[in-house]
C-alpha cells in the first residue's frame, strides 16, 4: 500500500513540474512574467496575477483589426465593425502577437503577425471667421420729401479726364434723369451758408469749386462744406481768364487755389478743377493731365452770374433739365440769387422726378511746397493763433 501511495505522490509531481515548465516556456515566447500568463489561463493559474500594463492594452486596441500573415495564405486587411475586446486566454495570445511598436522585430519562433493601424482621426476644423462688423446705417432724412442721392460715383483722376458736354463728351456717366450739382466761386459769407442748409435740407450733395482767395478769407466757411460731407475741388486763386495769362502765370494761379483749400481742409482738398470762364487753354489741360487733376465744365447753366432773380435761375436749370433730360448744373455760391433760390429748385427738381447722383474723388490732391510757401508770404501779417473766427469773436447780444 506504501508502494502505492508513494508512486501515486510521484506521479502528482511530475504532472506539476510538466505545468510550471510549460508556462514558463509560453511566457518566454510573449515576453510576460509567468504570473500574467498564468493569469490569462483562467482560475487554474496563479491567484496573485498582477493587473494588464500598457503593453496588453496596446494589444487589446489593435485587436480591431489585425491581419495573420501564415506562409500558405496572405489575407487583405478586412475592415470590422468595433466591438468590445474579449477577455485575453492564452489561446488568443498565442495566435496574436503584440506589436508594441512598427519597428518592433517580430518574436523567434511565433507567427509573423502584421496591424493595420487605424486611419488617422481627421483635423479638427478650423472655427468660422468671426462675422463682419455691422454697416453703420445713414442717418434717416428728417425731410419725407427731400431729393436725397440716388447714387454715389467715385472718379479715378489719373490722366486729368474732363466732364460735362460743353467741352468733354467722352465722359458722360449720367443716366436719364440724374443731376451733378455744382457751386463755384465760393466760399462767401451768408450765401455759402444758406446754400449748405438748402442741401442739407433735401439731404443731398454737391461739388465746391472754391477760389483761393475767398478760401483764405473763409476757411471756416469751408470747412463747414467738407464737414457736411460735400466734395471740395478748386477754381484758380483769382477768378483770372487764364487764356489770357503766360503758363506760368497761369499754373501759378492753379496751384496757389490748391494750396489754399488744402491749408483750410486737408485731405479733403480733392483733384477736382474748373477753369474760370470755361475757358481751356490746351497747354494748361495738358498740365492738369500730368497732375492727375480732373476738369470739370458744364451740361446746363444757371446763368445765375447773369440774371440774379432767384425765379429766373431756377426757371434757367429746369429748362436745361427738361431739354437734356440731365446733367452737370453750373452755379454759385458766391451768388445771392443763387443763396435765394437753391430751396425753390431742389423743390422742385424733387416734384420733376430728378435724382442727385453724389460725385467722390479717388484720393486727395497734394499741393506743391514752392506753391505752399508762396501762399505763406501772400497771406500778410500772420498772427500767432490758429483759432478760428467763431472761436474768437462771440455774438453775446443781438
Amino acid at each position: 500500500m506504501r508502494v502505492v501511495i508513494a508512486c501515486f505522490i510521484v506521479v502528482l509531481a511530475v504532472v506539476a513540474a510538466f505545468g510550471v515548465a510549460q508556462t514558463e516556456n509560453l511566457a518566454s515566447l510573449l515576453g510576460r512574467s509567468p504570473a500574467v500568463v498564468a493569469a490569462a489561463n483562467g482560475p487554474a493559474g496563479v491567484a496573485a496575477a498582477p493587473q494588464a500594463t500598457s503593453g496588453e492594452q496596446v494589444v487589446a486596441t489593435l485587436n480591431r483589426a489585425v491581419v495573420v500573415d501564415t506562409p500558405a495564405v496572405r489575407a487583405p486587411a478586412a475592415e470590422t465593425p468595433a466591438l468590445p475586446p474579449a477577455p485575453a486566454t492564452a489561446d488568443t495570445i498565442a495566435r496574436e502577437t503584440p506589436v508594441e511598436s512598427s519597428a518592433s522585430a517580430p518574436l523567434p519562433g511565433a507567427p509573423a503577425v502584421v496591424a493595420q493601424a487605424r486611419p488617422a482621426a481627421p483635423p479638427m476644423a478650423a472655427p468660422p471667421p468671426p462675422p463682419p462688423a455691422p454697416v453703420q446705417p445713414q442717418a434717416a432724412c428728417a425731410n419725407p420729401n427731400a431729393l436725397g442721392v440716388s447714387r454715389v460715383v467715385e472718379v479715378d483722376t489719373t490722366g486729368g479726364p474732363g466732364f460735362g458736354s460743353q467741352h468733354f463728351k467722352q465722359m458722360d456717366f449720367l443716366q436719364p434723369g440724374e443731376v451733378v450739382l455744382t457751386f463755384d466761386d465760393g466760399p462767401w459769407l451768408n450765401h455759402t451758408p444758406t446754400v449748405l442748409a438748402a442741401l442739407a435740407h433735401h439731404c443731398t450733395k454737391a461739388i465746391f469749386f472754391p477760389i483761393g482767395k475767398h478760401t483764405t478769407y473763409y476757411p471756416d466757411i469751408l470747412k463747414e462744406v467738407a464737414a457736411a460731407g460735400h466734395t471740395i475741388g478748386s477754381h484758380t486763386w483769382s477768378h483770372k481768364d487764364l487764356s489770357k495769362k503766360s503758363f506760368d502765370e497761369a499754373k501759378q494761379e492753379i496751384e496757389l487755389a490748391i494750396s489754399a483749400v488744402r491749408q483750410a481742409v486737408g485731405d479733403d482738398a480733392k483733384p477736382f478743377f474748373r477753369f474760370p470762364a470755361l475757358k481751356h487753354p490746351p497747354e494748361l489741360v495738358t498740365y492738369l493731365g500730368q497732375r492727375n487733376i480732373a476738369i470739370w465744365s458744364t451740361d446746363i447753366d444757371s446763368f445765375d452770374f447773369k440774371y440774379h432773380k432767384p425765379d429766373r435761375i431756377i426757371s434757367n436749370v429746369m429748362a436745361g433739365l427738361k431739354k437734356w433730360g440731365k446733367g452737370i448744373v453750373l452755379m454759385h455760391d458766391f451768388q445771392k440769387g443763387t443763396s435765394e433760390a437753391i430751396a425753390g429748385l431742389l423743390d422742385q427738381m424733387k416734384a420733376g422726378g430728378y435724382k442727385i447722383v453724389q460725385v467722390k474723388a479717388k484720393g486727395s490732391v497734394k499741393s506743391l511746397p514752392e506753391y505752399d510757401e508762396m501762399l505763406a508770404k501772400e497771406n500778410k501779417l500772420p498772427t500767432v493763433t490758429n483759432r478760428s473766427v467763431n472761436d474768437v469773436v462771440k455774438t453775446i447780444s443781438q
